[in-house]
């Protein structure tokens, strides 16, 4: 058996998505690699064909329990042995699993990085040809990337443990230039072939909002995609309490997950989640790492994360099937001191020295302060995480809400000018509501005490709108012009830079709206009307099916594979082979209902 042999056989598919062959090739050449593929591009298969086609053991390092139930059990859906070792099992069937272990019963065995450094597993893994160590979310460790786990610094002590090195996969699906030499260094890696196949992901609607009130948008749009699964992120534990309190008096069909909840709860409402028994999860970033479900179709952030990392990880767990997905934020400045309060009051890392400790607060307050600006810019959304990560991009993408709104490049200088100057006269002592209040010439108590009536920039802006005045200096900031001091009470005051613009040196452009044009209408998957009504009837049989294997609907087809399936109709064993994410163990165990759910819906047609 070959590598596309596998493939087909076991994951339906018949070719390799961008960078999973060159990493499987290297990897089934003794190769070492260092990968970053985004969220829903086909990691796993980049170590799963590896591990089938090598003579020995594959150990999977993965940082969450719900990751490997998840990766285990599509494994085995799929006529894979596999299993975990974790702490979620008892002490009976972790001493069993062991054992079969010990005996060859598996090809891939999924374990969290604290498992390496126990006695019973190092003297089990001493005795067995471990081929290939495959070291998922591989970002965990770097001390610069956005979940740091300490335990990620062992890895590469447990590989030299072992009688012969084994080949190391490392992947992760957000990392900067800074994170992937962290990986390659710590981890210990030789020479490895290094696939980063681009952060993209064409799929997923991008917007940004700033509601004037988040629990009534989030109601409309949790009431616009009814019969949807999704995520709703909060900040804090006590958002969630009170976000889903909220969705379930409305009737939504709503749980929780946080760090606060018993481990018995957690587990019970993420598999509600699962097996969409309760469609919507609201949750902080303690949910979401490696579940692999595959139906998400929206993730909405009613906080802003504090950093650009969080978001992209947490936002690209919708649409991992390919299909259309939303990730929609909901904005508001108090989102900004919420995270920097926390960031201000995190415990310190005790594996690091002082100095460092101090570069990270500061690495962190700048990774917000990029966050902050994700949700004030008038340019592409899409641009501005790819930009972020290195990456070029299109100045516009035409699948985010900055890009549907309308925006064009405007010279700005005079205006800038009049803001900067404003701060200037201010005595560069205030903030911005401030400065707004007095280009406008606001008659405020606080700017008549001040005296600022009186000053030549009073009124320079009368009769525009808030917000433009704060888009204005919100660009500056952007821009560099102006920077915002930190503390219970932010002030505006100029950078150096800001000097060419006043003199008139240096020319100031930004992005302001304008009249959209009308939005295409986008569709959840593109099929017609009559393929929808089959759609929606194998979805039914899934559910049945996935119901009587226990297994959550994904497990059993994708929605991706759904729609072709709808789209192709096939009528025959052969046929539905060639329809992607149906393999050989799948078709023996479900064609046959599929196939006769089909041809029922031709028949009546």
């Amino acid at each position: 058996m070959d590598k596309k042999e596998a493939l087909r056989r076991f994951f339906g598919y018949t070719s390799f998505r961008s960078g999973q062959e060159e990493i499987i090739d290297a990897l089934l050449g003794g190769r070492d690699v260092s990968c970053v593929m985004p969220t829903g591009a086909g990691k796993s298969v980049c170590y799963q064909i590896p591990a089938l086609l090598l003579p020995g053991l594959t150990l999977v390092i993965s940082p969450l329990i719900s990751l490997m139930q998840d990766q285990v059990e599509a494994l085995n859906q799929n006529g894979i042995p596999a299993a975990f070792l974790n702490s979620s099992l008892s002490p009976q069937v972790y001493g069993q699993t062991l054992s079969d272990m010990e005996n060859g019963c598996y090809k891939l065995i999924y374990v969290a990085p604290e498992r390496l450094s126990t006695e019973g597993f190092r003297a089990v893994c001493a005795k067995l040809p471990i081929s290939l160590i495959a070291v998922d979310e591989a970002h965990c460790v770097s001390q610069w990337g956005q979940d740091f786990r300490p335990e990620y610094r062992r890895i590469a002590e447990f590989v030299s443990f072992l009688p012969q090195r084994p080949v190391i996969g490392a992947f992760t699906a957000t990392a900067t230039k800074a994170v992937r030499r962290d990986i390659a260094s710590l981890l210990e890696l030789k020479s490895p072939v290094q696939v980063t196949t681009g952060f993209d992901r064409p799929n997923l609607y991008f917007a940004v909002e700033t509601p004037n009130s988040k629990p009534l948008r989030l109601l409309q749009l949790l009431d616009e995609r009814r019969e949807k699964s999704g995520i709703v992120y909060c900040l804090t534990r006590r958002t969630v309490e009170e976000v889903e309190a909220l969705l379930r008096d409305k009737g939504i069909r709503a749980t929780r997950y946080h760090a606060g909840l018993t481990e018995e709860e957690r587990r019970q409402n993420q598999e509600d989640f699962i097996f969409d028994r309760k469609p919507v999860m609201v949750a902080t970033n303690a949910f979401g790492m490696g579940i692999d479900k595959s139906n998400v179709s929206f993730v909405i952030h009613y906080n802003m994360p504090k950093n650009l990392e969080s978001y992209y990880q947490e936002a690209g767990r919708a649409g991992r099937d390919g299909a259309p997905a939303e990730c929609i934020l909901l904005f508001g400045a108090k989102d900004v001191h919420t995270n920097r309060w926390m960031i201000e009051n995190s415990d310190p890392n005790p594996n690091l020295d002082p100095d460092t400790q101090d570069a990270v607060f500061r690495r962190d307050l700048d990774r917000l302060r990029k966050m902050e600006f994700y949700c004030l810019t008038q340019d592409c959304l899409r641009g501005y995480i790819l930009h972020y990560f290195g990456e070029k991009a299109q100045v516009q993408c035409g699948n985010c809400s900055s890009c549907a709104a309308g925006s064009a490049l405007a010279d700005m200088t005079v205006e800038a000018q009049q803001a900067l100057s404003c701060v200037v006269r201010c005595g560069q002592h205030f903030g911005s509501g401030m400065i707004i209040d007095v280009l406008r010439g606001v008659e405020t108590e606080r700017v008549a005490e001040n005296g600022f009536q009186k000053l030549s920039t009073y009124g320079l802006m009368r009769g525009q709108a808030v917000a433009e005045v704060r888009r204005l200096l919100d660009a500056l900031r952007m821009q560099g012009y102006l920077k915002q001091t930190d503390g219970e009470r932010p002030v505006l005051r100029l950078t150096p830079e800001a000097k060419s613009i006043l003199t008139g040196g240096k020319k100031f452009e930004m992005r302001v709206p304008v009249a959209p044009e009308k939005p295409k209408k986008r569709t959840a998957d593109g099929l017609d009307t009559a393929d929808e009504a089959l759609f929606e009837r194998l979805r039914k049989l899934r559910a049945k099916l996935a119901s009587r294997a226990s297994v959550p609907a994904y497990v059993v087809f994708t929605d991706a594979t759904l729609r072709e399936l709808s789209a192709v109709k096939p009528q025959t064993e052969q046929e539905l082979l060639r329809v992607s994410g149906v393999g050989e163990k799948k078709a023996a165990r479900y064609g046959k209902a599929f196939l006769e759910e089909i041809r029922a819906y031709s028949e009546e047609k």
